[in-house]
């Protein structure tokens, strides 16, 4: 399991640094392509606009085609399965397994990578002369409309990351009024992180997760966690309304003791979910979103 972590910096021959919770100042030059100072008040330059463009995210990747910059992906990650058209992109190896020698001849102008790359591999990275531009996964869904912008900006594909990231702040605020005027009681929604003997685990509050849950306009079992850690007392005391898992899960959880017991379980409650959908923040993150709410008003 994978926890969502907060914005870390990478330092590299070329390193960018986001982060949605600073406004960084920017400074244009005329040789500069892109220039700031990071929270650290450290100067960063970006020379040029990267042509080629290795990326060792998937939401990253993702974001890179909703702003209409995949023509410069050449190189992805063995995760980065979303869109279809990834199928089409060299893959260089998952996050711990980096392909070096394949990284290097496609001649990456850059390589974007978010916050689960080890920094020895930065480091083997960087001495083959890469670029490497860390972008941290957001943890919040306001957060993935920053991502888009900045993504926008390097990529040369402002025009569409901004208005994509104008609608994407538009729904969520939409939803939040929607849900402000929703009087009735909310249904507790139980995410199925993990389960079995190696014990229990779901979204705890300060989880882009909780904010799914909450934006759908339900109520997350996980709120009150300090970690990702629940144990089953609390899961039955809780009796989760709705209970949602990834779809390859779905039936070892429902047939196994002592979950079957539970009264979602028993009474079909249980909705598989893609886990591109939740598990990372990303643009689909509307569709859990959406499918949550779908499911809420079936059982009112």
């Amino acid at each position: 399991m994978k926890l969502i972590k907060k914005p870390i910096i990478l330092l590299g021959m070329l390193v960018m640094v986001f982060s949605a919770c600073h406004s960084p100042k920017t400074n244009q030059s005329q040789e500069a392509f892109f220039t700031w100072e990071d929270s650290y008040n450290r100067h960063i330059e970006l020379t040029k606009a990267p042509e080629r463009i290795v990326s060792i995210s998937p939401a990253i990747t993702e974001v890179m085609f909703l702003v209409g910059a995949q023509d410069k992906l050449v190189g992805i990650s063995d995760f980065c399965m979303y869109p279809p058209e990834t199928s089409k992109i060299a893959k260089i190896g998952g996050m711990h397994n980096i392909n070096f020698e394949l990284l290097l001849s496609l001649h990456p102008d850059a390589v974007l990578i978010g916050s689960m790359i080890s920094k020895k591999d930065v480091d083997a990275i960087e001495k083959m002369g890469i670029p490497v531009i860390c972008i941290v996964e957001e943890t919040s869904m306001e957060g993935m409309a920053d991502m888009m912008e900045v993504i926008g900006r390097i990529t040369q594909c402002e025009q569409k990351a901004n208005t994509e990231a104008s609608r994407w702040r538009n729904e969520i605020k939409g939803m939040r009024q929607e849900n402000a005027q929703d009087t009735t009681i909310k249904k507790k929604v139980y995410y199925v992180v993990g389960f079995g003997d190696a014990g229990d685990f779901t979204a705890p509050k300060n989880t882009h997760i909780n904010e799914i849950i909450e934006l759908a306009g339900c109520e997350n079992v996980g709120k009150s966690l300090t970690s990702w850690s629940i144990s089953r007392e609390v899961l039955f005391e809780a009796n989760p309304d709705i209970i949602l898992i990834r779809k390859e899960d779905k039936d070892a959880f429902c047939a196994q003791f002592p979950y079957n017991l539970l009264p979602a379980v028993k009474e079909n409650r249980v909705y598989p979910i893609e886990s591109g959908w939740i598990d990372i923040v990303s643009p689909r993150n509307i569709k859990a979103v959406d499918m949550i709410r779908e499911i809420k008003t079936g059982l009112r």
